[in-house]
């Protein structure tokens, strides 16, 4: 039996050297900026992004006018939402059940679970909303600074709805064929716009 161990490589019983890692995070400080302003509807500004985490996390600023919806109801393949409210009442649908969160208050919105936001109330929401294992903030950004009128996108083209198609199904955006009907009925339900 002692032969055989003798015969044995030495790597056998050496540790594996663990794969290559990423480069080391590196601290960064983020000044602060006046509140977003939802400029009468709903506006995005990036705080954190995912090249400055090594992909781990990003997070964006989300400001909302009252009684304004936001996306259709819809699911991430991949990606785990965060939101911390810091100034009014985001109403949140999660599965089939409303929960109200207000300033100070987190949510979790976990993979694979429908879900959408909007504001109910008559005074502005802002909430910072932090997404994890996927640089989202480009997805949001591509859709509210770039697919836009001013850049030759206007709303309902044929090229924008093919953008959007393709930024889906890139960052695993789902949207059940229920949505915009469900979307429609909170809109009315709630009095949004």
């Amino acid at each position: 039996m002692l032969a055989a161990f003798a015969a044995m490589s030495p790597n056998v019983f050496s540790r594996k050297q663990p794969a290559a890692q990423p480069d080391p995070l590196k601290p960064f400080l983020l000044p602060a900026l006046p509140p977003l302003e939802n400029n009468g509807g709903l506006a995005i500004r990036t705080w954190v992004r995912s090249s400055m985490t090594n992909g781990l996390y990003s997070s964006v600023e989300c400001a909302v006018a009252p009684k304004t919806m936001g996306p259709p109801p819809h699911f991430h393949k991949e990606l785990d939402e965060l939101m911390l409210v810091l100034e009014g009442t985001g109403s949140i649908l999660i599965g089939d059940d409303v929960v109200e969160v207000q300033a100070g208050g987190w949510h979790l919105r976990p993979r694979l679970i429908k879900h959408t936001f909007w504001n109910a109330s008559d005074k502005p929401l802002r909430f910072v909303d932090m997404y994890f294992n996927q640089p989202f903030e480009e997805y949001l950004e591509r859709i509210f600074h770039e697919l836009t009128d001013e850049n030759g996108f206007p709303d309902g083209s044929a090229e924008k709805n093919r953008e959007i198609t393709a930024l889906n199904e890139k960052f695993g955006l789902v949207f059940p064929p229920s949505a915009f009907e469900e979307q429609g009925e909170i809109m009315k339900r709630y009095g949004l716009k």
